[in-house]
Parts: C-alpha cells; structure tokens; sequence
C-alpha cells in the first residue's frame, strides 16, 4: 500500500512539473526561431548588397572620383609627352564599327567661329570616282556643299587647338590627318551611305590610307541630319538595304559634340560595319567639320577622279 500511494505521489508532481518545463521550452524556440530568422535576413540583406556590387555597370568601376584625379600622380615624359593629365569623356556607341562619342568636345563660340571662316569658300561637295562608277551612277549621292580648311590657315588658333584635341582623343598623330572638311547640309541635302576608306585600287593611288574618321558637329539640328550606320553590328548586309536608307545606329548632331569611328580593323583591312551616310536634313541646317586620318604621315597626299556632284 505504501509502494502505491508513494507512486501515486510521484505521479502528480511529475505531471505539475511538466507544465512550466513546456512552456518554458516554448518560450526558447521561439526565441531562437525569432534570432535565427533575423540572422538569416542579414545574411540574405549582406549577399543581395554582395551581388548588386557584382551586377553594377561596368562604367560605374572605371569612374574615378575628383580627388582621385588630382591625386594622380605625374610621371616624367618624353619630349613629345605632356606634364598634365588629359581628360576627354567618351562614350563607346557601338564595337561593330568601333564608334566613340564624344559630348562638348569644342564649345558653342568655337564652332560658330568655324562656320563664320567656312562661309566664304563654299562649293558642292565632291566624291571620288570609284572603279566602275560614273558621273551619271553617283548623281545625286552626295548634295552637300563644303571647303577644305587647314589649322595653318586660322589665324584664330581654333583649328589648330581642335586639331590637337582629335589627336589626342584618337591617339593619332596630327600629321596623319587631312585638312578640315567644313560641310554644311540644308533642308533636304544628304549623304547617301558609302565607305570612307579607299579600296585597293585608290589605296595605291592615295599611298596610304583612311583608318578612321572625326566629325564634329557645328550646329544642332532640329530634324533629321542624323549620322547612320546601317550595318551596325552586323545588321542589314544582305543587300536587302537602300543606299538611302537611314537606318541602322543613328547619331544625332548636337552642337560642339564630336563623333569618332573607325573605317578599318587593328589588321588593317577594311570594316564593312562601318558603312555610313548622312540623312537628309529635313528642319534647320547642319554644320559639321570631318577629319579623316590615315595610316601614315601626310605630306602632299592628293585626291584623285574627284567630280562635284
């Protein structure tokens, strides 16, 4: 009888003992349920700020912050370097062609000054005959009317410093470069899309050749006048496409804004993606002064079979 009614005790205090150690053990899981649940959002929070680092644009990387700028430090250079650092921003529109832009590269007085000197000396423009062409095949191709300009000839000295800028946003030397080409486009004059480089046959008669080509652009323009590439990556090379047609990678002229390209491969041979015309001006007039630049130095380099058209 002992033996029952000692069980029998130790039966009822087991079960009033358990009721504070449940809830008790339902106050640890939930806390630790709470804790963990935020550690696993820090986590969460620290790998989502890991990856938006990983995916930001590749331009964000390379921008450099103003003290960082001057903080560079000079080295010494040779005869023909600098003892300042160059800052020319660009923006890459395009690989295929290689297309740089480059936003107020000359300012509003300066491209106004190119204009006023430019005014005088106007003609048609002028093509060159390419093997199998005619004066009848290319009527009509080119509608524009321009002068040659060398940075000698301005006694302003605002050829000569925009000159010196293209080389050195290009990397090539200035006596790689043509004269000044200063065209000016009205309503409904165009440039129909064409290569700027010289086929083989020219390339022989030149001595040299045309690699890329610098176009800055001397007055806004309302409507059209756009600067089109129509096989832009690889795009529109089936034959399918108009010479006239403006489409493709189109830049818009802006004032002071500068336009670069290249006409051939690092190899040397030439890049049909840089395929490229000028729309026809539909509102205002467009002013633009082109550098072509060879893959030589130019001493008395001539133009050949050029007609006006």
């Amino acid at each position: 009888m002992k033996a029952k009614t000692v069980k029998g005790n130790w039966s009822w205090r087991t079960k009033k003992f358990e009721l504070p150690f449940i809830f008790l053990l339902c106050i640890f899981f939930f806390l630790a349920g709470f804790f963990g649940s935020n550690l696993i959002d820090h986590h969460s929070q620290e790998d989502e700020f890991d990856t938006r680092l990983m995916q930001r644009p590749r331009a964000r990387l390379l921008e450099k912050t103003k003290k960082e700028e001057t903080e560079q430090r000079l080295l010494h250079a040779g005869e023909s370097g600098d003892n300042f650092i160059t800052s020319i921003p660009y923006q890459v529109l395009s690989w295929k062609p290689r297309t740089l832009y480059f936003p107020n590269f000359a300012s509003a007085k300066q491209c106004e000054s190119i204009i006023e000197m430019a005014k005088g000396g106007l003609s048609p423009s002028m093509v060159f005959l390419r093997k199998g062409e005619t004066l009848e095949s290319i009527k009509g191709v080119r509608s524009s009317s321009g002068t040659f300009m060398s940075a000698s000839e301005d006694e302003t000295g605002i050829l000569d410093a925009i000159e010196e800028k293209i080389s050195k946003a290009t990397k090539i030397p200035r006596n790689h470069g043509e004269d000044f080409n200063i065209l000016r486009y009205k309503v409904g004059q165009k440039y129909n899309s064409h290569y700027d480089a010289f086929n083989s046959a020219l390339h022989v008669q030149q001595g040299s050749q045309r690699i890329a080509s610098f176009l800055l652009y001397l007055t806004d323009v309302p409507e059209g006048g756009e600067t089109v590439f129509p096989s832009e990556n690889g795009l529109n090379m089936d034959g399918s496409s108009r010479y006239t047609d403006c489409i493709g990678l189109r830049v818009k002229p802006r004032k002071g804004d500068g336009l670069l390209f290249y006409s051939v491969f690092p190899n040397g041979t030439i890049d049909p993606t840089s395929f490229h015309g000028s729309c026809p001006v539909i509102k205002g007039e467009k002013w633009v002064a082109t550098k072509w630049l060879r893959d030589e130095k130019l001493e008395n380099y001539y133009y050949v079979n050029v007609t006006s058209n």
